[in-house]
This record gives C-alpha cells, structure tokens and sequence, in this order.
C-alpha cells in the first residue's frame, strides 16, 4: 500500500459531498456541485489519507478510480425520496466491482438537519440496507451526517482513522 491511503467519496448529483470552509469553526461550511474531482488530504493522528471526491454525474467513469482506493464513503441525500432508489442502484454497482471487494465502505446519510427527512429506520429500509450488508463481500458501516452543520463529521474521521490503521 501506498505512504497515504486512498478514500473514494462517491453520491449522485446533489448529495452534499463537497464540503468547503470547513477550516472556519463556527461557521456552516458551503457545499458546492462538483466538476469533475476534488482531492482533499486529511492528516489523521497516525496517517494520512487522500479524499478523492468524484462528481455524481461522472457515475460511468468512477470505476476507473476504484482500483486505487482502499475505502469508500458513498453519500446518500436522505432528503430526497426520489433519489434513494437510484442511489441504491449505484451503490450496489459499486460493491459488486471487482477492485472494491475487500475496500472498507461507509454510507453516509447526508442532510440530516433537513425537516423533512424520514427517520434513519425509514431511509434504511427504502434503501435495502439490510439486505445490502447481508450480500456485501466489504465490512459497511452506516452514518448520519449533516455537512452544512458539521454534525457526524468528527465520526467520519474516526472511521477513516480505524480503517487506515492497519
């Protein structure tokens, strides 16, 4: 492996993936959609991880990036019902990929400050979860998140953390 791991940050269009300002404390960061792909290196206390974040709508290309990563955040918008079906679709092309079958995978359910979010037992559900862990060669952990407040951020880094230490 590599001196830093590699970490895909996948989601369809819209999820929240892009997280700026985040080094402004107090201050709601801004999200912003992405053309083409970001890469964030985060310095964790005992490594260092690039977040390689990859547009939604670059969906037919992210196989090209999985040969490189060790783990896998997949975002998912929990305040559009609409999408959660074409996210379980994506994600479930993502874990059947050949490169990905031993990488670490965390779903994150994003815009939890939303008021019009169903419960996390409702999305989970939508969503296949159950049957999506039972089937999946990969460990999966699930998360909640808000990135415009920042709530689940610190549980993200500590995911990162216990995966990249090896």
């Amino acid at each position: 492996m590599n001196s830093n791991d590699i970490c895909l940050l996948l989601g369809a269009t819209g999820v929240g993936k892009t997280v700026h300002g985040l080094e402004e404390l107090g201050e709601p960061p801004s999200t912003l959609p992405t053309v083409g792909t970001n890469l964030t290196d985060l310095k964790l206390k005992k490594k260092k991880v690039t977040l390689r974040e990859l547009g939604g709508c670059m969906g037919p290309i992210w196989p090209s990036y999985f040969k490189d990563c060790s783990s896998v955040i997949f975002m998912v918008d929990s305040a559009n019902i609409a999408q959660i079906s074409a996210s379980c679709i994506q994600l479930l092309s993502v874990l059947s990929a050949e490169p990905l079958h031993n990488a670490s995978v965390l779903i994150l359910f994003n815009k939890r400050d939303m008021p019009c979010t169903m419960s996390l037992i409702e999305i989970k559900s939508l969503f296949r979860m159950d049957d999506i862990i039972a089937s999946a060669t990969q460990p999966i952990t699930t998360q909640e998140l808000s990135a415009r407040s920042g709530q689940g951020l610190q549980e993200v880094l500590s995911w990162l953390e216990s995966i990249t230490v090896k």
